[in-house]
């Protein structure tokens, strides 16, 4: 291990640096604490012997410098009598220990064994969450330049207990982020937790959220515990939030700001520590605009803010899915399942307006109807607006050009549906408005 002794009295480093070398540590010793400085940040150290009190720069001075440098290692204060209060300032500072002037060997050599130990334990820590990091981004499909600065946020945000609003369109894997986050965090050792705020009606939401105690209201026969209650120092997502009902989205921004939840029916409220990951497909900005959700409820939702892009936008992605979807369903289907090239171009070309879900979908139902588990453009059907069979067969247009043709008839075709009206045929689709008003820019309709 390699040791720096910062102090100014020459006779100490001396004996210090005899002593430590003998014990088999790498030692370097220096008199000048400016000087010193320089060294501990220009070099690798693993642990610092520094004095409290030196002329020119004092022990508390170093270490705020150091640490405000970016230095890392463990200090270790040493202090003459009567400056016990100045070492235990340094401790508060982020000192490891301090040492009181005159010290015995064995004290010396304790104290930094102990040390060793915490850095040794440090060192598996975070061995064991890059590790775990790795593991993570593995389950998250993320060669495309998006979707990896995505991870890169969701890395930095998972260790703080900051609300995170994932946002994005149907089937893009907001709810795998909202995972990803949790396996990231501190709280990974406890379960995730996830509700559908627009798959439960209005009358039962709010007992599923915060719980109901026996006799609230008929048939509660008995307590029942809430979701906030059972995620209590883990993650809880909150998905299709815009789909909240206004009377429960006031409960839920006073769970928020006061960190405590009252169970329907009772007069008690509950302290929980609870982390909130909530998403929608909806543009939360146009709600809060029209009144359809509450402005300081979104404000305390959209502290920070993970935009998952659309699956054609990010067309990096999309080989590498087809790969491990294909993986899983070798897996679950008990068979070999492989695309012909034809299928896999005719994926790739596909502007996938369902996103991964829709992605999986196609897949899985190739899978199934192939009879050998080779899956050609033949067994490829259900893609909006198109037939794999008209676009095998039109010998006359590329690939691309079929296509386009097959999206532009299936605009065609949502608005007619929905009597020109936009936004219902944006729905029809599954696509935002915006995203439809692109397309039928792109299209010229």
């Amino acid at each position: 291990m390699r040791l720096l002794i910062v102090d100014d009295e020459p006779g100490l480093r001396k004996s210090l640096s005899l002593l430590l070398a003998e014990e088999g540590y790498d030692v370097r010793a220096e008199g000048d604490p400016q000087e010193a400085l320089a060294q501990a940040l220009d070099d690798q150290f693993d642990l610092i012997l520094c004095d409290v009190r030196m002329p020119g720069l004092t022990g508390i001075d170093f270490l705020r410098q150091y640490r405000e440098r970016g230095g890392e290692a463990l200090l270790i204060m040493m202090s003459a009598h009567g400056g016990e209060n100045a070492a235990i300032e340094a401790m508060k500072e982020g000192a490891y220990d301090y040492l009181s002037k005159p010290f015995r060997a064995d004290e010396v050599l304790l104290t930094l064994r102990k040390a060793e130990e915490r850095e040794r334990l440090r060192s598996r820590v975070a061995s064991l969450e890059a590790e775990l990091a790795r593991r993570t981004e593995s389950d998250v499909v993320a060669d495309s330049p998006a979707m990896r600065n995505i991870l890169d946020l969701v890395a930095r945000v998972a260790p703080h207990t900051s609300t995170v609003l994932v946002t994005g369109e149907s089937g893009v894997g907001k709810e795998v982020i909202a995972r990803a986050l949790h396996r990231m965090s501190p709280r990974r050792e406890k379960p995730f937790f996830a509700v559908n705020c627009g798959a439960i009606p209005e009358q039962l939401l709010e007992s599923e959220l915060f719980g109901h105690v026996r006799g609230a209201f008929t048939g509660a026969t008995a307590d029942k515990t809430g979701l906030f209650e059972e995620a209590d120092g883990s993650s809880l997502l909150l998905d299709e939030i815009g789909e909240l009902p206004l009377p429960l989205q006031v409960k839920l921004l006073r769970a928020l700001q006061e960190g405590e939840i009252r169970r329907v029916g009772d007069t008690k409220a509950k302290k929980v520590n609870v982390r909130i990951i909530a998403a929608t497909a909806r543009d939360l900005d146009e709600d809060v605009e029209e009144g359809r959700f509450r402005e300081d409820l979104f404000f305390r939702l959209n502290v920070i803010r993970v935009a998952i892009p659309p699956l054609r936008d990010r067309p990096e992605d999309i080989d590498r899915l087809i790969g491990e979807l294909t993986e899983r369903l070798t897996a679950k289907t008990g068979r070999g399942v492989t695309l012909t090239n034809g299928a896999r171009q005719l994926l790739l070309s596909y502007p996938w307006p369902g996103n991964v879900r829709e992605l999986e979908n196609v897949l899985e139902r190739a899978a199934v109807v192939s009879a050998d588990g080779v899956v050609g453009p033949e067994q490829i059907d259900g893609l909006r607006g198109t037939r794999a069979g008209q676009l095998t067969q039109q010998s006359t247009q590329s690939l691309e050009e079929a296509v386009s043709e097959a999206e532009r008839t299936a605009l065609e075709d949502a608005l007619a549906a929905a009597g020109g009206n936009r936004k219902q045929a944006a729905s029809i689709l599954g696509v935002s408005v915006r995203t439809l008003f692109y397309k039928l820019k792109e299209h010229g309709l």
